[in-house]
């Protein structure tokens, strides 16, 4: 597969998970600076990584939140929380995901990464 069709199979999938407003808001977010980031971003981590059949989208959603929340991505937690939703997690899975953290990764981190859930949470009307 050439890196085109990858980059239009993970565009595909990018706008399933997180919805297309979202995805063009990203997008072009940089202009024409970040029409390369763009594609990789597409080709490689939607169209590669993310379409493996290996683990369920809802797994590497929960996988994500963990690691952003943990690495202090704010801005892409809220996204992945939000893709996490559509992926079918429950607010009890992204609870226990989140309560991990506070072991693993310290109370601060725990602290922010629930802050920005509950407003996801709120927004979606689940909480």
């Amino acid at each position: 597969m050439d890196t085109q069709e990858q980059h239009d199979r993970g565009l595909k999938l990018r706008v399933e998970l997180f919805g297309k407003d979202a995805v063009e808001q990203r997008q072009n977010a940089f202009g024409e600076f970040g029409k390369p980031l763009q594609h990789i971003i597409n080709a490689y981590a939607y169209g590669d990584v993310w379409s493996r059949s290996a683990l369920p989208l809802a797994t590497k959603s929960l996988a994500m939140v963990a690691m952003m929340a943990a690495a202090g991505h704010q801005s892409e937690l809220r996204v992945h929380l939000k893709g996490a939703l559509k992926n079918g997690c429950k607010v009890e899975e992204i609870q226990e995901i989140l309560l991990l953290l506070t072991l693993y990764c310290g109370i601060p981190a725990a602290n922010e990464a629930h802050r920005i859930a509950a407003e996801v949470l709120r927004e979606a009307g689940l909480l």
